[in-house]
């Protein structure tokens, strides 16, 4: 199973893929896809907190494998049997 990485602030917005994630699955999670101004790529996002997100993720089969900290962006790392 595909190893899924994302990039998470503390509060919301989070960020949960980029335009090759599954549609499914960002259907799932309730993800906005968008494009800020100046990136030339498109990003999918929730309004709701980090915690919120893993638990949704967790229901589906995903498990935390690492987490660390990027600045001020954590990122963990979940792989799905």
């Amino acid at each position: 199973s595909p190893l899924r990485c994302l990039s998470l602030q503390e509060v919301g917005p989070t960020m949960v893929g980029d335009e090759h994630s599954d549609p499914s699955l960002m259907s799932f999670l309730g993800a906005t896809k968008r494009n800020m101004l100046g990136n030339h790529f498109w990003e999918y996002y929730v309004n709701d907190a980090p915690r919120v997100v893993l638990n949704k993720l967790e229901s589906c089969g995903y498990r935390v494998v690492s987490m660390t900290g990027v600045g001020q962006t954590l990122v963990w790392c979940l792989h799905k049997e």
